[in-house]
């Protein structure tokens, strides 16, 4: 993106010297001023377009990372939430259980 910049720049400042330097009448100065004004212009809105379609790219790349490492996270949690459940339900049996003995030697 710095690169596409310098260049612009260094078009405009190259054109410009060019252009008033060179002995020519003040309306094919004009002109030639005009015409490469409409190509740096013409460039910059590409060079913008090819920017806008990198950041975009970028940015729906990112969306499908978000959303498989979401989805991957996701799915650990659910993974680790059924551990954590099972584990809890493995305790509560032995409580119960425990319980049990405790209710008979009442």
């Amino acid at each position: 993106m710095i690169h596409k910049g310098a260049i612009v720049l260094g078009v405009l400042i190259g054109a410009a010297a060019g252009v008033l330097l060179a002995p020519e009448k003040g309306s094919t100065t004009r002109a030639k001023l005009k015409k490469e004004g409409k190509d740096i212009k013409d460039q910059i809105v590409k060079d913008f377009s090819e920017v806008k379609e990198d950041v975009s790219k970028a940015a729906s790349s990112g969306k499908e990372k978000f959303k498989q490492k979401f989805g991957d996270f996701a799915s650990k949690t659910s993974y680790k939430t059924e551990q954590a459940i099972t584990f809890v339900e493995k305790q509560l049996a032995i409580l119960k259980e425990k319980n049990k003995t405790l209710q008979k030697t009442s």
